[in-house]
């Protein structure tokens, strides 16, 4: 019995430890037509910022290509869907004229240093755990509504913080003088 107990404690302890690694649940997926929108986000921006970005990810499950055009949102004047690039050994950011391909059974990702969503005249700055909602527009499917999480200022992904990887929390043993 005493045995059986304990067993039930480690295996208490374990999924308590386990709980702390999972990475937190961000905005739901959305679909429009035949494609899925899935993890979008946005990052916190400084007090005086009057662009932000968006990121995210849309995966075609049909057998039709898509183009996605733009978008928009009441958080800011205009939404446009820009492109970084490198010339030159030069950083260069434009807006993807035309709009963005999405072709039957493939997945385009918005992400830092690549394709992103431009939020251009921000009404308001974002700050951490908020959420902003924006409207996508798509050639074909039409429109459909996404919530963007917002993360920290510099952030890589969602649940990444800025400078990198995601690193696993050490205990905090600051009120009790350090480790033991």
């Amino acid at each position: 019995m005493k045995s059986c107990l304990a067993l039930r404690g480690i295996i208490g302890a374990v999924a308590v430890a386990a709980l702390g690694l999972v990475t937190p649940v961000h905005a739901e997926s959305a679909s429009v037509g035949d494609l899925v929108i899935s993890q979008p986000w946005t990052r916190a921006t400084a007090g005086g910022a009057k662009v932000g970005t968006g990121y995210l990810t849309i995966e075609n499950k049909g057998a039709v290509a898509d183009k996605l055009v733009g978008g928009s949102t009441d958080a800011a004047g205009k939404l446009e869907v820009h492109q970084m690039s490198m010339s030159n050994g030069v950083m260069k950011m434009h807006q993807v004229e035309g709009g963005l391909p999405v072709e039957p059974g493939k997945t385009v990702k918005l992400e830092p240093g690549g394709y992103h969503l431009m939020l251009v005249d921000l009404k308001h700055p974002f700050k951490k755990g908020e959420k902003v909602p924006v409207t996508l527009e798509f050639e074909k499917a039409g429109n459909v509504a996404v919530t963007l999480d917002v993360e920290g200022i510099g952030a890589r992904a969602p649940g990444v913080p800025a400078g990198g990887a995601m690193m696993k929390k050490m205990p905090d043993h600051s009120q009790d003088g350090g480790e033991k």
